[in-house]
């Protein structure tokens, strides 16, 4: 019995150490980088890195930690399994007057985007002290109905199917345009402050 625990945590490490240099080798290669420009990120030389990727080379800590940085990712990211991770998300609905919100990201990514899901109808307060001013840019597109994006004196109608980008440092507020619209969107770290906590840091 002993043995064969002992042959199946040494299966798993195998298996997750596969994972890690695969994660790796995809990082650098998604940014377009030789192994000698992640090599010179992270302060080891191309021959080693090499022997990492490929296997012939055991991965100790005190490497991961600077290869992580350099690939822009966190340590924890790097070495998680992932097998008991439940890829599908369910999205419970968050009422507000005049708007639905459902989060469509479990949680946010490493450079903090959030998607989300909103139905808007007429009821949702409109007018200038409804309009929000915060760094950083938006996009949403429309799934189904006609959207009314005020973007400071502009007014304009996005339709289904077409989307919409702008600075957020504009004051702007998204509303239903005759009848209800549902739009697909995704914000940073200022725009989910600012849209899906404001409720909250009002009450």
């Amino acid at each position: 019995m002993r043995l064969r625990h002992t042959i199946l945590l040494m299966t798993q490490e195998l298996a997750l150490d596969a994972v890690i240099r695969h994660r790796i080798r995809g990082l650098r290669l998604a940014r377009g980088w030789s192994l000698d420009a992640l090599a010179a990120r992270c302060y080891l030389s191309p021959s080693t890195l090499s022997r990492i990727e490929t296997g012939h080379r055991r991965i100790a800590l005190d490497q991961l930690v600077p290869i992580a940085k350099a690939l822009d990712t966190t340590l924890d990211q790097l070495v998680e399994s992932g097998e008991e991770e439940d890829v599908v998300i369910r999205p419970e609905p968050d009422h507000m007057r005049g708007m639905t919100t459902w989060l469509l990201s479990s949680e946010r990514t490493l450079h903090g985007v959030t998607v989300a899901k909103m139905r808007i109808t007429a009821e949702r307060p409109t007018g200038a002290d409804q309009m929000g001013v915060h760094p950083g840019r938006e996009w949403f597109t429309v799934l189904s109905g006609t959207a009314r994006l005020q973007l400071g004196e502009r007014t304009i109608l996005v339709e289904a199917g077409h989307a919409a980008e702008f600075s957020t440092m504009v004051p702007h507020s998204i509303g239903a345009h005759d009848g209800t619209v549902e739009i697909l969107t995704i914000f940073d770290r200022d725009g989910e402050r600012a849209h899906l906590h404001a409720g909250e840091e009002r009450s």
